[in-house]
């Protein structure tokens, strides 16, 4: 079967991209509804930047290098613990846990991908592709990137930085209708429990390399962000 595939940029800044197999109209063909076109947007604009800030959850995928490497996703919340800083640039905190592939990934190749769906209202799905970069406790730039966001939960392991080269959206149809509920406290209550040489000791027993071998959170010399 032979493969059409077509780009419209609109007026709007975004690139439409459907396609047809042997005649057969696929999902993102003009004949099919407007939202259900892939759209790659030049930039984190307003409207995206809304929709980015109204999700109560999004996710983070990572991989390594090597091919028999394990792909990671994770689930990522808690209220304003994420920040649009630009039309290219993204930042999320990192609290600590029992793994932490995101970090060691990063570390190795800074290759990330954060997705936003919606579970309430018009379907939508937003992929942004980029680069990111652990910045920790430690850093010079911590303390600055810290103060962007609105709260200021204890303990962070390290705040991720993500310089966006794609913003890309999709219809989203087959994600379902959830109501939201709320955030879990216990992360941040855990955190906030715990002082500096508890983190530092959970930290170096935990996540000192993902489950691939590679080194994740390095020797903590600085005071853990408190």
């Amino acid at each position: 079967m032979r493969a059409n595939r077509i780009a419209l940029i609109s007026a709007s800044n975004v690139v439409q991209i459907t396609f047809s197999v042997a005649g057969i109209v696929f999902p993102g063909s003009p004949r099919e509804r407007e939202n259900s076109t892939v759209q790659v947007h030049l930039e984190i604009d307003d409207g995206i930047r809304s929709f980015i800030m109204a999700q109560h959850v999004f996710f983070v995928a990572t991989a390594p290098l090597s091919l028999d490497g394990h792909v990671n996703l994770s689930p990522k919340g808690l209220a304003g613990s994420l920040v649009v800083l630009g039309s290219h640039r993204v930042a999320f905190l990192d609290y600590g846990g029992s793994g932490a592939e995101t970090i060691a990934h990063l570390r190795e190749n800074g290759r990330i991908t954060l997705m936003f769906a919606a579970f309430e209202g018009r379907p939508n799905i937003l992929r942004l592709y980029g680069i990111g970069r652990p910045v920790f406790a430690g850093d010079a730039d911590f303390d600055e990137l810290r103060a962007l966001f609105p709260v200021q939960h204890n303990r962070l392991r390290a705040i991720i930085d993500v310089t966006v080269d794609r913003v890309q959206d999709s219809c989203g149809y087959g994600v379902p209708l959830m109501s939201f509920e709320g955030h879990r406290d216990r992360l941040t209550a855990t955190w906030a429990a715990k002082d500096t040489s508890a983190a530092e000791r959970f930290w170096a027993a935990k996540n000192p390399r993902s489950i691939d071998g590679l080194p994740a959170m390095p020797a903590i010399d600085a005071p853990v962000a408190g």
